[in-house]
């Protein structure tokens, strides 16, 4: 019963397979391997387009090296005041980028309000060079409270981004699930609604350490590479990078365990709102669900093992997350638990 993060699941076997089938032989390191133009091409075909894919093995050089390529040192980043990049990556945006600063907006479901943005742009020029120049949007797909954006409204965003000048970027350490919760196409949630880099997370559904920053704008992506070399995330032995991201993209692996996922929240949901006492204030979405326990019920789900987090927005909230590990098992019981307290 451990709802506390995806991260904490394990490897998922056809990706330890991937990983196992890369390890013999030689081959060019620094990312000259066959795996990783194999990684860049099956990306591509997903989102149909061309795109540059540089592979990376954590999420927070993910989202920090690509909002460095979208925005300058003297630049602003709108994102949503509960976004991850502000709130859970310390200042590694602010140091990778040089010193930009992160402004955060407020909205409802995590998503910063569009109306807000705009004003926080218009006021932000009153003064020219005394003030942040507005650089880039940063949406979290999902958001920190479980909510997946729709291909129209990241094409809101992506309509600001264009008004302005500014780039836009998305936080996909769940991108799967959002994929499967908005029963959207890959390319409909990013480039065609404007998105200019993804980063794009493995490691939360299956994989051991494997994000992607995929660019659908040339212009940001030129001297990527470099970026990523100056800060470390060039990896030697970057084919166990690429080698994770074949066998999560093999057979779809990737939406099949967001869908896994997904629907372990769902169920999990469905029976908590069952139990008397138990608020679900939140819709349900993708692999996160925020229900508002009762003490006596979760202490007592506590007690029996049963891993979450306190959620601040509410009294009472908890943050409770699948995994394509959750098992029927796992659900099943955390509901018994809490369900006996009230009987």
């Amino acid at each position: 019963m451990q709802f506390g993060s995806d991260n904490q699941s394990g490897v998922h076997p056809q990706i330890l397979a991937a990983m196992t089938d890369a390890a013999s032989g030689t081959a060019p390191a620094y990312g000259e391997d066959d795996w990783t133009q194999a990684v860049t091409e099956r990306l591509s075909d997903i989102f149909e387009r061309p795109c540059q894919v540089f592979l990376v093995a954590t999420g927070s050089a993910a989202n920090a090296l690509a909002l460095s390529a979208l925005c300058p040192p003297w630049g602003g980043i709108y994102c949503h005041h509960a976004a991850h990049i502000i709130n859970d990556e310390n200042t590694a945006p602010e140091a990778i980028s040089g010193g930009a600063r992160q402004l955060g907006i407020p909205g409802d479901a995590g998503k910063p309000d569009p109306t807000a943005i705009r004003e926080h742009i218009v006021a932000s020029q009153i003064h020219g060079v005394h003030n942040v120049k507005p650089s880039a949007i940063s949406l979290s797909n999902v958001t920190e409270w479980g909510a997946v954006y729709t291909p129209d409204e990241v094409a809101e965003y992506g309509a600001i981004a264009r008004e302005h000048g500014l780039g836009l970027h998305m936080d996909g350490a769940r991108f799967a699930n959002a994929v499967v919760g908005a029963d959207a196409h890959p390319a409909d949630l990013t480039w065609r609604a404007g998105v200019d880099a993804l980063s794009f997370g493995a490691t939360k559904n299956g994989a051991m350490a494997a994000e992607a920053v995929v660019f659908f704008n040339d212009e940001a992506a030129e001297a990527f590479a470099y970026r990523r070399k100056r800060f470390g995330h060039l990896w030697s032995k970057h084919r166990f990078l690429a080698a994770q991201w074949l066998g999560y993209l093999q057979d779809d692996l990737w939406l099949d365990n967001a869908r896994h996922a997904n629907a372990m929240a769902a169920a999990l949901a469905s029976g908590l709102a069952a139990i008397p006492g138990v608020d679900l204030p939140w819709a349900v979405e993708a692999n996160e669900l925020f229900p508002v326990l009762p003490t006596a019920i979760a202490t007592q789900l506590e007690q029996a093992g049963a891993t979450f987090y306190p959620w601040p927005e509410q009294p009472g909230m908890v943050r409770m997350v699948t995994s394509f590990a959750t098992t029927e098992e796992d659900v099943a019981e955390f509901l018994r638990i809490a369900a006996s307290v009230t009987d």
